[in-house]
């Protein structure tokens, strides 16, 4: 091999390292996902895609700057002008957040069903709180959760959780604990939502099963 060829297999080296270290993107699906803050849900989305070796160019995961779901709306708005102007557009946006006491649940999801491209935005809610999906990778419950003068609703499920995780708190990387449970996890969602569906009410359910399935998927197009 010749000085010139070895120049330029070397070259071609350093230039599939830097395109590593950025970011390639995969041919499957440009997903985005918005999350409150720092809290519980983005570190389990962010373990789940290393856990399925989703490339974090095809699945981008932001926090928003608040806690609000209108604010994470906001949020997913702003970042997918962004990368549409990027001309990199995301295929699907999911807006992540509870119900739980936020006065504007109702008007975040309006606004994410007002938004174009149609399907492409969607807001991916748990009531009372994200807690509720955690708790069914142990056990299948639809017991409504509702305030008390004591706690909130998402605190009763964080309490039956507890019975599962004695020392959960939120900020923490729960993932590693129930990730073999995800079936279970899935059947028990689906079975939960069907039933809130037939009784008219939303307390409990959680949509957080439908990005996940999403996110499995997405391994068959890898």
């Amino acid at each position: 091999m010749g000085s010139d060829d070895l120049h330029k297999k070397r070259k071609s080296q350093t230039l599939k390292q830097k395109q590593r270290k950025i970011g390639t993107k995969k041919p499957y699906d440009r997903v985005l996902i918005v999350c409150e803050g720092s809290k519980t849900e983005p570190l389990y989305f962010k373990a789940l895609r290393e856990e399925y070796q989703l490339h974090t160019a095809n699945i981008e995961i932001c926090n928003s700057s608040g806690s609000d779901p209108i604010s994470i709306v906001n949020h997913a708005k702003i970042r997918y002008r962004e990368a549409k102007n990027e001309r990199n557009s995301f295929d699907r946006v999911y807006c992540v957040f509870d119900k739980d006491q936020h006065a504007n649940y109702k008007p975040a999801i309006k606004t994410l069903e007002s938004l174009a491209p149609k399907n492409t935005f969607f807001a991916i809610t748990s009531i009372p709180c994200f807690e509720y999906w955690i708790l069914l990778h142990f056990s299948y419950t639809t017991r409504p959760y509702v305030a008390t003068h004591r706690k909130s609703a998402a605190d009763s499920v964080i309490s039956e959780l507890k019975k599962y995780i004695p020392h959960y708190e939120k900020n923490v990387n729960i993932f590693d604990m129930i990730k073999g449970s995800t079936s279970f996890a899935i059947t028990n969602a689906k079975k939960a939502n069907e039933s809130a569906q037939r009784g008219s009410t939303d307390n409990p359910s959680t949509k957080i099963v439908y990005l996940v399935e999403d996110l499995i998927n997405l391994l068959e197009c890898k």
